[in-house]
């Protein structure tokens, strides 16, 4: 056997493998042999057919077979021993018109492209310049959220007469009877200055329009029709009230912290005010705590000076995923792709070099926090919590172990941006909801 490595290119390689009679033929022979054993062929009692009719029938496939796995094994360790990290999966090269002749041919040459790169070097300086920013929610932010709070926990009635902020439920029609439509119109949509109009109306009320002017961008989306069309939709128009709905605000008191928190876990309107403010902090810098992490690896990526294999990766990709991507889905998504394989050279550099790893427990506490975060937007995560076991089994178990290995690498991501952070030490800034929005804006 002879194996050679062509460096062609500064990031690609070919590797020759050449096979001779001696690489493979004992253990096509002894597995033609175990096949005598067991072959029951016609006219003989079984085991007893003669090597060469056994050889004759199956000695073609298992050539392929065993040569399969030889090239296999010896490719990989191949690979495992060269310095440079290999990307993606060797692509083997097919040479037009030429066939193997698997009853003739002694020796065999297989060719296999590979794309790699040679060294990954990481200056953890650089994330020095990444600001550590902690979002100081104000009286306003927290006010407002108490207000969404006893909006969403409130009570739906149907009184006589409108007010502000109401819905109102009703027909919606052209003066040409081109256009009806039913809906319920919140009056929080419309235009400021056409909602008198809508205040202090009654059941059966009949109220004149131009929704050009009364629901302007808002048109489309209550009406469920196409931008275009709203464009579209002006002239005189009658709206007929049928119903009004209204939302009563919920009142604070320890039904409605019960149902937010558990049982007595806040028992105080203090409390209350406190639980919510510390959530919405939370909320805001766990969406900082991704900015920064984000900046951390652009920097990291940008200083890394990778070279990737371009064309290859693309060849890569393409043969990999099948029918699933074009040639054109490959062009469009490869930048993405590139920018997270790169990411992923340095982080499990910086791994390597620093023994960082994801353990279960790891595992299995970012799961759970995972789903707390996804039942508590369902207003669910203090009901479910005696079931959060079941939950997170199920979840690492389900897609056939991949999420278990997606939660491995997530957990490893986050120590070692942990890792990051810690040594570049950032520097902390307190900035009010309004920076915050204009950060995630840029």
């Amino acid at each position: 056997m002879e194996i050679t490595l062509d460096k062609h290119a500064a990031n690609e390689a070919l590797i020759k493998i050449t096979l001779n009679e001696a690489d493979y033929q004992p253990k096509v022979d002894a597995k033609i042999k175990d096949y005598v054993k067991k072959a029951n062929i016609k006219g003989f009692r079984p085991g007893k057919a003669p090597f060469g009719m056994v050889k004759n029938l199956y000695g073609t496939s298992v050539l392929v077979e065993e040569i399969n796995q030889i090239l296999s094994s010896t490719l990989g360790d191949f690979i495992k021993k060269q310095e440079f990290k290999v990307l993606g999966d060797p692509l083997p090269v097919l040479e037009d018109g030429k066939e193997i002749d698997w009853k003739k041919q002694k020796d065999f040459d297989f060719s296999y492209k590979i794309g790699f790169v040679e060294t990954v070097t990481v200056d953890l300086d650089v994330a020095k310049e990444v600001k550590d920013y902690k979002v100081e929610v104000s009286e306003k932010e927290l006010s407002d959220a108490i207000t969404n709070i006893k909006r969403q926990y409130g009570k739906m009635t149907n009184p006589e007469v409108s007010a502000e902020n109401d819905f109102l439920y009703g027909d919606l029609k052209s003066a040409d009877g081109s256009f009806e439509k039913t809906l319920s119109l919140p009056l929080s949509k419309i235009d400021s200055e056409a909602v008198p109009k809508f205040i202090g109306v009654e059941k059966g009320a009949v109220i004149e329009l131009d929704p050009a002017n009364v629901l302007k961008e808002e048109a489309a989306d209550l009406l469920n029709i196409s931008e275009e069309e709203a464009k579209n939709l002006s002239g005189d128009f009658t709206f007929t009230v049928q119903n009004i709905n209204r939302t009563e605000e919920a009142e604070l008191n320890q039904e409605l912290f019960d149902k937010l928190f558990g049982v007595d876990q806040v028992k105080s309107e203090e409390e209350f005010l406190e639980k919510v403010k510390e959530i919405l902090a939370e909320n805001y810098n766990r969406e900082m705590q991704v900015y920064a992490e984000e900046e951390i690896k652009k920097l990291l990526i940008e200083h890394a000076n990778i070279d990737l294999p371009e064309s290859f990766l693309k060849e890569w990709l393409l043969k990999a995923n099948g029918e699933k991507l074009t040639e054109s889905d490959i062009e469009k998504e490869y930048p993405a792709y590139a920018r997270q394989l790169v990411w992923s050279l340095v982080s499990n550099k910086i791994a390597e070099e620093n023994g960082i790893k994801a353990e279960h427990e790891d595992v299995i506490e970012k799961t759970k926090a995972m789903i707390r975060q996804q039942l508590a937007s369902s207003g669910l995560g203090a009901q479910m919590e005696s079931n959060m076991d079941l939950f997170v089994n199920n979840y690492l178990q389900g897609n056939e172990g991949q999420n278990y290995m997606q939660m491995i690498t997530s957990v490893q991501n986050d120590k070692v941006v942990a890792f990051i952070k810690e040594k570049a030490q950032l520097e902390e800034e307190i900035i009010t909801v309004e920076k915050f929005n204009e950060l995630l804006e840029n």
